[in-house]
């Protein structure tokens, strides 16, 4: 077997895991503002499609029987470059609404069974120690490809529309090319990506045996220690980002004169592809080498702090809707750089908990949580922000910051996870 340096996969892996979900969840949500939905419907078709995510636990043991997670992970990916094709085919037509959410739904179940496979490699690939080391570096390329995909594909439909004059066509394109650059990740893959000795298929006498086993997953799940307070914790530690998430890129794009900063779709892009990736990338890469150095426990409640606090930035740019686009990429930079900082507390999170003989199992579960706390949020935050306006909503957002600080007061987490182990 070849020694691959997890430098050569991690980084791609979770790039790759993180572009088609940014495509259902993010650049979506632009590219119907364009062609003319309305807030409300907008984040409630979008929000319905995290539902693979959060019900992928149905299917994720049919992962661990069926094939190696390396071959879920290629064939997901092909078949995610597919749909993107068939987004990119319908957005010119006339009813492009239904074949678009159609194809979108195809692409997020494929995602969803890629980020099974995905993360279930990644634990049995490393040991425990690289684990905690290199999750900053996976959160981080994860964030950064989200700002990347909704930040620079957005700046090329924007720079398209400037040309063409053609809003479906330039969206078209956009998916065009968001579909080559994923076949040539998978081929990537194909010969970096390693053949980890763990990662075999398992086996099960019949299908009884698989019911029985998978009945037995969710329960050994819920009779974990903090059973409850950890799904509270997953559920709710990112309230305030699930409402965020949908309505930031729309907010800046907006008109003045309905609240928003009036920026161009190109600017929209810059912000979030260039400057926020900077932040976002600094703030993960940090979180991880401190949380591997001094453990979770220790940096717990300064990532809680920083993921929350920063959002300030949102009530002040709603409130003052300034143009000053140097001031705006400086806000940005810092809330993104908070994100990036404290979104390592969740996902070694995630891990801590998963931790036992049906890890693969559990952290699917887990993961599925975070999908749902993402997902219903998300259905009413363009209601709520067409009720109340930019300024109030993003006030309900920082109300919603004392959520976060109360699920995470109920954990209990070992001093020493997280910690290089003494040599």
């Amino acid at each position: 077997m070849k020694n691959i340096n997890p430098w050569a996969w991690i980084p791609s892996l979770y790039f790759a895991e993180a572009l088609p979900y940014v495509a259902v969840m993010t650049i979506s949500t632009v590219m119907y503002e364009r062609l003319g939905l309305s807030n409300a419907d907008i984040t409630f078709y979008t929000s319905l499609l995290y539902l693979p995510w959060a019900i992928k636990p149905l299917w994720s043991p049919f992962i661990d029987l069926a094939k190696s997670k390396r071959w879920w992970i290629l064939t997901m990916q092909i078949l995610i470059a597919i749909s993107i094709i068939g987004i990119a085919f319908f957005i010119p037509t006339a009813g492009f609404l239904i074949p678009t959410l159609v194809f979108f739904w195809i692409m997020a179940f494929s995602s969803a069974t890629h980020d099974i496979a995905a993360d279930g490699f990644y634990m049995l690939a490393l040991n425990p120690h690289e684990q905690t080391l290199y999750v900053g570096i996976r959160s981080t390329f994860y964030r950064i490809a989200t700002i990347a995909g909704g930040g620079l594909l957005i700046m090329l439909a924007g720079t398209l529309e400037t040309f063409t004059n053609r809003i479906g066509l330039s969206w078209s394109v956009t998916f065009y090319v968001l579909a080559f650059f994923f076949a040539m990740v998978a081929i990537y893959h194909f010969f970096f990506l390693p053949r980890a000795k763990r990662d075999t298929t398992k086996k099960t006498d019949n299908i009884f045996c698989l019911l029985r086993d998978f009945i037995q997953t969710f329960i050994s799940f819920v009779k974990k220690p903090q059973a409850m307070a950890a799904m509270l914790f997953m559920l709710l530690y990112r309230l305030p980002e699930a409402l965020l998430l949908k309505m930031t890129n729309l907010f800046m794009i907006k008109p003045i004169s309905e609240g928003g900063l009036g920026l161009s779709t190109q600017e929209v892009g810059f912000v979030q592809g260039t400057v926020g990736v900077m932040g976002l990338t600094l703030g993960g890469i940090i979180g991880g080498i401190v949380a591997s150095r001094d453990g979770l426990k220790r940096w717990l409640w300064p990532m809680v702090i920083s993921i929350t606090i920063p959002d300030l930035v949102y009530v002040y740019l709603s409130y003052f809707q300034t143009q000053d686009f140097l001031l705006i990429n400086i806000l940005v930079f810092i809330e993104q750089f908070g994100y990036g900082f404290g979104f390592t507390a969740y996902m070694l999170f995630l891990i801590y908990y998963s931790k036992g003989k049906q890890e693969t199992s559990h952290y699917a579960i887990c993961t599925a949580f975070m999908a749902l706390s993402m997902m219903l949020p998300g259905m009413v935050a363009g209601d709520i922000q067409e009720r109340v306006g930019y300024f109030n909503f993003f006030l309900i957002v920082m109300v919603c910051c004392l959520v976060t600080f109360s699920v995470t007061a109920l954990l209990k987490i070992d001093p020493n996870f997280g910690k290089k182990e003494p040599s």
